[in-house]
C-alpha cells in the first residue's frame, strides 16, 4: 500500500516566513496548504484532511494557542507543531497544554524543522496503522 503525499496546514501571518517554509517542505515532498489567520486555519482544517498542523503563536486575529484549542475540539489526533519566535518556556508549556505535540523556536535550522515534521507525521501514521 502506497501512502499519499503528507499534507501540512501551515498557519503563519508573516508572508516571507510562510513562503520560505512552504518552499522548504514542498522540496521535501510535502503538500503545504497555508493561511494567515485563525479564521482561515479553522476553515481549512474543517474542510480538508491534513497530516500535520504547523502553527505560529502570533496571528492577526488572536493567538496560535487559541487556534490549537479550536482544532482540538474537532481533531484530537492530527499532530500540531508550533513554529514560533515566542521563546519562553511558558510559551512552550502552554502550547503543549493546548494540545500540541511539539514546539520549535524560530529561527532554527531548516533541517530541524524538516526532521520534526517528518517524525511527527511518521509517529502519527504508525499509531493510525496499529489502531486498525
Amino acid at each position: 500500500m502506497q501512502l499519499r503525499t503528507p499534507r501540512v496546514l501551515y498557519i503563519e501571518d508573516h508572508e516571507d516566513t510562510r513562503e520560505l517554509v512552504t518552499l522548504l517542505l514542498t522540496q521535501r515532498s510535502y503538500e503545504v496548504v497555508t493561511g494567515a489567520t485563525i479564521e482561515s486555519g479553522i476553515a481549512l482544517a474543517n474542510a480538508e484532511e491534513f497530516d500535520l498542523y504547523l502553527l505560529d503563536s502570533w496571528l492577526p486575529d488572536g493567538s496560535g494557542l487559541e487556534l490549537c484549542r479550536k482544532i482540538r475540539q474537532f481533531d484530537k489526533t492530527t499532530p500540531i507543531l508550533f513554529y514560533s519566535a515566542a521563546a519562553y518556556a511558558s510559551d512552550h508549556d502552554m502550547a503543549l497544554k493546548c494540545g500540541a505535540q511539539a514546539y520549535l523556536i524560530k529561527p532554527s535550522q531548516p533541517s530541524d524543522l524538516c526532521r520534526l515534521v517528518s517524525e511527527l507525521i511518521a509517529e502519527s501514521r504508525r499509531v493510525l496503522t496499529h489502531a486498525c
